[in-house]
């Protein structure tokens, strides 16, 4: 019974640090989303590389466990949500 117990507890251990990890990367790719955002906002130029190499992270990461995938972002996403937001 010992055996089975401490298998759960290490699933779980695991469980949840992915998780972590994943909510460490969903919130640098929010981060990077919100600054080119504020870019496109004042009219300067901008760039969807940063957001999408945190996406391939978490698309990557998923494939180890539970976490949920992410789109890559355009630059048209990125004009189109600023136009929305500023409405």
């Amino acid at each position: 019974m010992n055996q089975v117990h401490e298998a759960i507890t290490a699933h779980t251990r695991k469980q949840h640090a992915h998780l972590e990890r994943f909510l460490e990367l969903d919130e640098a790719r929010e981060r990077a989303i919100e600054e080119a955002v504020s870019l496109c906002e004042k009219g300067l130029s901008f760039s969807v590389e940063r957001i999408n190499a945190i996406t391939a992270q978490i698309n990557a990461h998923a494939g180890q466990g539970i976490s949920p995938l992410r789109k890559p972002v355009t630059e048209q996403m990125v004009r189109d949500y600023t136009a929305r937001r500023n409405r």
